[in-house]
């Protein structure tokens, strides 16, 4: 269920089992998913939640959730007795481990991501966070242990909360095989756009820095759907790009990664970020990366004064103008920037994330 954070809780919680451990989710229910399911090794539990969408969820759903999912979640802690309770995101979640580990003493760890913060994604949560952050705050000095999946989600949780979180950056499963980047890049770069078609994602400045740059060679590929979708689709039309970008709707995993590895440059126009998923992956593809100056980029691009792996540009379509040139212009440093990141891949591998959140779950249990 969710975007990047369900992946990543689905990631760590399939590496987890890997390593030795049981893990049991409870999770939302869908009229669509069974109640009831294994998944690469994982028990999933999900309570009807009569939400309406998998990739979203809004601030009734959630309160929906936490209803649903109280009684199953609390019948499961006193007969399966787990060690730790593990929650994704501080809000909604962490008030189901809360109240769950006041009933059984069973301790709770909080990890979080960047929605579920103050001031990660203000014009959807800043109205939220005024009426819970009293609550929040007693969730979050509950937890036996508090993660954060970036630099910046943790500076935000330690200026809302006075607590400093053990950062533990998203991680994938590396390609199959050696990646490599030919030098100099290709004269026809492609670009892939993955996310959401969102205002927190912005596609639509992305499609208008594009046309400004029509002078050059380059297709774009734009993975996923969303309230945005026909809008998009009808600002390409009418910037005259219809032959050079094409839109794919949602992709599974493996036709994601099948597109990234034939891609040579990940665009993203986001107006907020923790660390995202799509971009880490990114890297371990060998993509260069031109990303908004956002603080849960700093960790995907680095050296931007003199770039190594991508540049950061400000939200507006003059400055991803100035970066697209600058990236498409010039060859060799657009493929002297994906070698960077397949250097820079190497910090951002599944296994070294699932080895730190099981060292701060064991701390977290006492050892157990």
């Amino acid at each position: 269920m969710g975007g990047g954070g369900g992946r990543v809780a689905a990631q760590v919680a399939s590496g987890l089992v890997e390593r030795g451990h049981t893990i049991r989710v409870q999770t939302a229910g869908m009229s669509h998913l069974p109640a009831r399911e294994m998944r690469d090794g994982v028990e999933i539990l999900r309570a009807r939640s009569f939400r309406k969408r998998e990739d979203t969820c809004s601030v009734p759903e959630m309160a929906l959730y936490l209803l649903t999912s109280f009684f199953p979640a609390l019948r499961l802690a006193h007969s399966w007795r787990p060690d730790v309770i593990h929650a994704h995101f501080a809000v909604p979640t962490g008030a189901l481990a809360f109240a769950i580990s006041w009933l059984t003493g069973i301790p709770y760890v909080l990890t979080a991501h960047l929605g579920d913060v103050p001031g990660g994604v203000p014009e959807q949560t800043a109205g939220l966070f005024r009426l819970v952050n009293p609550l929040a705050r007693i969730l979050w000095k509950g937890a036996a242990r508090t993660t954060a999946v970036s630099s910046f989600v943790a500076g935000l949780a330690r200026k809302a909360y006075a607590l400093d979180p053990i950062i533990i950056r998203n991680g994938v499963v590396p390609p199959e095989g050696k990646i490599s980047r030919p030098l100099p890049a290709p004269m026809a770069p492609r670009l892939v756009f993955v996310g959401r078609l969102s205002i927190q994602k912005n596609p639509l400045l992305a499609v208008q820095a594009m046309a400004q740059v029509s002078d050059l060679s380059w297709s774009l590929d734009i993975i996923g759907e969303g309230p945005l979708g026909d809008a998009l689709r009808a600002e390409i039309t009418r910037l005259g790009l219809a032959d050079r970008v094409t839109l794919h709707g949602w992709l599974e995993g493996g036709q994601v990664a099948a597109l990234m590895a034939r891609a040579d440059i990940l665009l993203m126009t986001s107006l907020h970020e923790g660390l995202p998923l799509v971009g880490v992956e990114a890297l371990q593809h060998g993509l260069a990366i031109l990303g908004s100056a956002i603080g849960g980029m700093q960790d995907l691009v680095q050296g931007t004064a003199e770039p190594a792996n991508g540049l950061l540009c400000d939200l507006t379509v003059e400055a991803f103008v100035a970066g697209l040139r600058r990236i498409l212009g010039d060859p060799a440093q657009l493929a002297a920037m994906q070698n960077a990141s397949l250097r820079l891949a190497k910090n951002f591998e599944l296994s070294a994330a699932v080895a730190a959140y099981e060292e701060v779950l064991r701390e977290a249990s006492g050892g157990a």
